[in-house]
């Protein structure tokens, strides 16, 4: 899981300052009628965040967990992050994504195999969520920047 935790660190790092380039004004702005803005999108992205985090320590706990689904266009309108500060935003993002690489990296290799249920959409092993992850930060991050 190493590799995950020191992927995941990189890629923050690397794509902070082109994310403090971009302006509050625009980081306000859709990104098209009807999507997220990109401080929605980054909003989205603490919310994983904080919803994994709770998954990987509890699942670390305890085998065979069930959790809820996650109602991302409740959490994102709740939380008026099109409201915030890019710039505060930013910085709990990489804070919380620094902490997440941490937890990733010193996981014990016994521990992977547990497994957690989610709601509707099944049943994943430790290992996998910890993987999808970094794969689903990815994926959102080419919301807000044209490559990464």
């Amino acid at each position: 899981m190493l590799k995950v935790a020191n992927e995941l660190r990189q890629l923050v790092e690397r794509v902070l300052p082109e994310l403090g380039e971009i302006s509050d004004d625009k980081a306000s702005l859709p990104r098209e009628p009807g999507k997220w803005t990109r401080k929605e999108v980054l909003g989205h992205l603490i919310d994983s965040a904080c919803n994994n985090q709770q998954k990987f320590v509890r699942t670390m706990d305890e085998d065979g967990l069930e959790f809820p689904g996650y109602k991302q266009e409740f959490w994102i309108a709740s939380q008026k992050y099109n409201s915030a500060n890019w710039s505060g935003l930013l910085a709990l993002w990489r804070a919380y994504n620094l902490h997440i690489a941490h937890i990733i990296e010193h996981v014990d290799p016994k521990l992977l195999s547990h497994s957690v249920t989610i709601d509707d959409h099944g049943t994943f092993t430790l290992e996998f969520i910890m993987k999808d992850y970094l794969d689903h930060m990815k994926h959102h991050l080419l919301q807000i920047l044209p490559k990464i």
